[in-house]
């Protein structure tokens, strides 16, 4: 029996992974992409008047089994991939891509939306439903609904060759990323590396038969082996292997790839009116254009450049006096940078990760929603898993009604994409009955593992992605919509990572260090010399951070704002350094190394014309918790509001209006460039 196809008996409507078996999913994506095309052929030959509840409400909440089979499945595909779940991907996308063009380019289906659209002011609608109605028609206009049927043919086969590359490009990074291991035999080269690094290197050894250490591109084994490796050699090897991944000319390069997926973006928009995919995609975003977009980065980048130049000038002075006798090279930035600050705010992030074992940290990030909002996380190992790295834990709301489940995966491991992310594995929405289905929530992360003897130690910068995403995950929690497309994170994308910003502010909270931040050995909490060290370092490197950031917004905006087709053969390293000049301190990487070809965010992760967005809301954020700061960090009112205005609306107004409603003004740069220091 295919248990997707089968009534669920698990607590709260979890998903079995314990009994899904990968062939399970053809047969599921076949019944849920039937069933789906079923209903809409169903509403496209109704003859009944088209009204909201019969069209709008019918449209939104049809495909109810192809949303439960994809949200297992695009989980895994991305957390726990094997060859023959990326062969099925493959085989669905497009299907799944010619469902969606079938649906928004139906000239009978767009009609019965059009007709609702034109009498929306007699209709007597609430809020909701007309926001619906609003979003779905432009939906359909904003996808093609009102082109020539010759134009529409185009666009499905477009839309068909985009799904299919995006795919094929997240593949070829996984598979390139994963196959790469750096073997060190010589201890004398690893001198000053980090005893968890070298612990995890070893185990890793073991594991693969070697002697020595092998290290990998993963995260927790690439940056600080780049920050605390004193080989420049070994250090230039794992450089070069990180920024050649889809560019080592072999089966999983990806230059031409993305060099057809920037034409198909700009042939897409064109055919819908705009003069390149950025116009087109920023129509209904909190920016709304390619030139607000400029002056943002143009923006911060005149505040933040002197202050990387003077940055980059420090640390080259320190690293020419400590034996550096060539310029500074891409592979040499990381490494001098942390002696720097090891030599002058006696700090660096390895000193502290003994106070950061992650139960203890998840204990207390858990807590400070608690704090903030009276939510409870109750673990439930009950409930089935997909892998035994994972946890499961069922969130309830201050009342003790229940929220939803959240499940947390920490560690990196074969067929795991790299990086951090939220995922709702089940939206929340009111079913037709009124019953709210509450969402099953998932926190995917890379941290340093455990190893033997010893528990799993974080540094700031994981503490820091933790609080990221998990600002996600409330943001998912405390949905409360009758729409799963209005709900939560389905917001616009410049306005998405407000939440998840915000949390991050905490860590910069001695008060709320000072709850968990713990030796895992002495129980000894963190020290207050230790704390005044890193408030002292706090705004170490923030210009070169900047500019770091920056620099990727400007290289995604250039992809995105071309007006001509470029051409076959095109040097994409030269694309990308001409792209993003402005904003770069250091000499360019040496040819092939580029960051374009594994750049998941634009080619295959949703944020193409949307990387800008993390310093849109980080504009947001600042000025958010400058009122936590004027009413209190830990102020539950405050955090009420925050959770009543933004995080409960998901997209039920405007995003502006969301912020002017927490907030009481609308935000300025200026809280921003005083968190950082570049503003009194």
């Amino acid at each position: 029996m295919n248990s997707l196809l089968q009534p669920t008996t698990t607590p709260h409507g979890a998903y079995p992974f314990d009994q899904v078996q990968v062939g399970d999913f053809r047969e599921a994506f076949d019944q849920a992409i039937q069933e789906k095309e079923q209903e809409i052929q169903a509403l496209i030959a109704s003859e009944d008047r088209p009204t909201f509840a019969n069209t709008i409400a019918v449209l939104e909440r049809s495909g109810a089994r192809l949303e439960w089979v994809s949200g297992i499945f695009f989980n895994l595909l991305h957390a726990a991939a094997t060859d023959e779940l990326m062969a099925i991907s493959q085989e669905v996308t497009p299907r799944l891509s010619a469902l969606s063009s079938f649906i928004t380019l139906s000239d009978a289906l767009f009609e019965r939306v059009r007709s609702v659209w034109k009498e929306r002011e007699g209709l007597a609608l609430d809020a909701e439903d007309l926001r619906l109605l609003e979003r779905t028609y432009e939906g359909f206009t904003e996808r093609g609904a009102l082109l020539p049927p010759e134009a529409k043919e185009q666009l499905k086969q477009i839309q068909a060759r985009m799904s299919e590359l995006s795919l094929t490009f997240s593949q070829n990074n996984l598979k390139d990323q994963q196959r790469f291991r750096l073997h060190v035999t010589d201890a004398r080269s690893l001198e000053g590396m980090p005893e968890t690094s070298l612990r995890a290197a070893e185990s890793l050894a073991r594991e693969e038969g070697r002697e020595g250490w092998v290290f990998t591109l993963a995260a927790p084994s690439f940056f600080p082996f780049m920050q605390h490796c004193p080989d420049g050699r070994l250090r230039e090897e794992m450089y070069r292997a990180k920024m050649t991944v889809g560019a080592a000319g072999d089966e999983y390069d990806n230059r031409e790839l993305i060099r057809e997926l920037a034409n198909l973006r700009l042939e897409y928009a064109q055919l819908l009116g705009a003069k390149n995919y950025a116009e087109k995609a920023l129509r209904l975003r909190m920016a709304r254009r390619p030139e607000a977009v400029y002056q943002l980065l143009d923006e911060l980048l005149d505040a933040y450049r002197p202050i990387a130049e003077d940055e980059l000038a420090r640390v080259e002075a320190y690293a020419r006096e400590h034996g550096q006798t060539e310029p500074l090279q891409p592979w040499d930035w990381s490494y001098w940078a942390q002696q720097y600050q090891r030599a002058y705010y006696e700090l660096d992030e390895e000193m502290l990760r003994p106070y950061f074992e992650l139960s203890r940290v998840s204990d207390a990030v858990f807590g400070l929603a608690t704090t903030l909002y009276g939510i409870h996380f109750t673990p439930r190992p009950d409930l089935p898993l997909y892998h035994p790295d994972v946890r499961a834990y069922e969130v309830t709301d201050a009342d003790g009604s229940y929220l939803g489940l959240l499940y947390t995966d920490f560690f990196p491991r074969e067929g795991k994409q790299s990086g951090a992310w939220m995922n709702n594995l089940q939206e929340q929405y009111h079913s037709t009955e009124g019953v709210d289905h509450r969402p099953h929530i998932v926190l995917v992360m890379n941290f340093t593992p455990p190893t033997e003897g010893h528990p799993a130690l974080l540094t700031p910068g994981e503490v820091r992605t933790f609080l990221h995403e998990f600002g996600h995950a409330l943001h998912g929690m405390f949905a409360s919509a009758r729409y799963s497309s209005l709900s939560g994170t389905n917001v616009v994308r410049d306005f998405v990572e407000l939440p998840s910003q915000l949390m991050e502010n905490w860590l910069d909270e001695r008060t709320w260090l000072l709850t968990f931040a713990r030796h895992y050995e002495s129980g000894e909490a963190l020290p207050e010399e230790l704390i005044q060290r890193m408030e002292q370092a706090r705004h170490f490197l923030v210009g070169y951070a900047a500019c770091r950031q920056l620099s990727f917004g400007y290289l995604d905006m250039a992809w995105h704002t071309i007006t001509e087709p470029l051409g076959e053969g095109l040097d994409t390293k030269a694309f990308e350094e001409q792209a993003w000049q402005r904003a770069v301190l250091l000499a360019p990487s040496p040819a092939p190394c580029q960051m374009s070809t594994s750049f998941g965010h634009i080619f295959s992760g949703g944020y193409a014309v949307g990387y800008y967005g993390y310093k849109w809301a980080e504009v947001l954020d600042a000025d958010a918790f400058a009122a936590f700061q004027e009413e209190g960090i830990f102020s539950r009112e405050t955090a009420g509001r925050f959770r009543r205005e933004v995080l409960s609306e998901g997209d039920k107004r405007d995003a502006e209006q969301l912020y002017e409603a927490f907030r009481g003004k609308a935000p300025t740069i200026d809280a921003l460039l005083r968190r950082d220091g570049v503003k009194a």
